[in-house]
């Protein structure tokens, strides 16, 4: 039985952590604070009308000054799968920071076992409980450090992948699990990966479609829990005028390898599954720029 839940008919989505109502934790502000704005992304999960994640705070690890806390007014609701394309909702905007190190970032979540603070909608109509094993003490952490110059106005983002983050209860239990797979990105070193799927692959009853992408021209392809693993995938959305389409958000300039296949559902980020890619391509991202492919026969 597979554990993971794959997305269908969902994009990237953009959430922004901005200014909504926060206590900040107190620390020696001065002329040279840098400036953070806060973003995060989603990659697909499958099986689901709604994945709702309760957010209480955001921390954040200076190696000099400590912890330095946003602590929200009230809990925010986001249905992260509402979020699609470069769609956001800004929660912390513009926020004074002392400038240096950062050792981590963390979300702070609310997402108990057998309590629907955060939950998960199946479409067969199902609601369940979404529980962080960690949220509790550690929330959703990102273990990965970056700088801020004095005077510095940062506009980061936390690719959050879904995909490999949710997994389907097991055994006794009803809760889904969310462990997250997180990376952080430099929204100004970022740009799009957009473009369409021939109908006789992508609307075939038996396909499951996907683009995965990963790192360099000419890269090996794998499946999510192998050691080619992609750096993030899209599932793919047929329109209003029949045309399939994909967009991937959020990808820092480069090379690239992008690869389709139809057998998405069979793909467990847990293990490495031996699936078919139809297609695979060489492309290249750029700052701010869209890039646009086409997977056919």
């Amino acid at each position: 039985m597979k554990t993971s839940v794959f997305g269908k008919n969902i994009a990237m989505a953009a959430l922004l952590l901005g200014s909504a109502g926060f206590l900040a934790a107190c620390f020696s502000s001065s002329d040279d604070d840098a400036s953070l704005t806060l973003s995060l992304t989603d990659a697909p999960v499958d099986e689901a009308e709604a994945v709702v994640v309760r957010f209480t705070g955001v921390e954040l690890q200076h190696s000099g000054e400590g912890r330095v806390v946003f602590e929200f007014d009230e809990p925010r609701e986001i249905d992260l799968l509402a979020l699609q394309g470069e769609a956001h909702e800004v929660i912390l905007d513009d926020e004074s920071l002392p400038a240096g190190e950062y050792q981590w970032i963390q979300l702070n979540v609310e997402a108990q076992r057998g309590v629907e603070d955060s939950y998960i909608e199946t479409s067969d109509g199902g609601i369940h409980s979404l529980y962080v094993p960690s949220g509790a003490q550690s929330g959703l952490r990102l273990v990965s450090g970056f700088t801020l110059s004095a005077n510095d106005v940062a506009d980061f983002t936390i690719d959050f992948d879904l995909r490999k983050s949710v997994h389907r209860p097991g055994g006794a239990f009803n809760d889904y699990f969310l462990r997250p797979a997180l990376r952080l990105v430099d929204n100004t070193e970022v740009g799009t990966l957009a473009g369409s799927v021939s109908a006789s692959w992508a609307g075939d009853e038996a396909c499951t479609p996907a683009v995965y992408v990963y790192e360099g021209h000419g890269a090996e392809t794998g499946s999510e829990g192998s050691d080619n693993a992609p750096v993030t995938s899209s599932g793919v959305a047929m329109n209003e005028d029949g045309i399939f389409l994909f967009e991937i958000g959020f990808l820092l300039v480069g090379d690239y390898t992008a690869a389709f296949t139809c057998e998405a559902d069979e793909d467990d980020p847990e293990e490495a599954n031996d699936i078919e890619f139809l297609q695979v391509q060489d492309t290249a991202i750029e700052v701010g720029e869209t890039t646009e492919i086409r997977f056919e026969p």
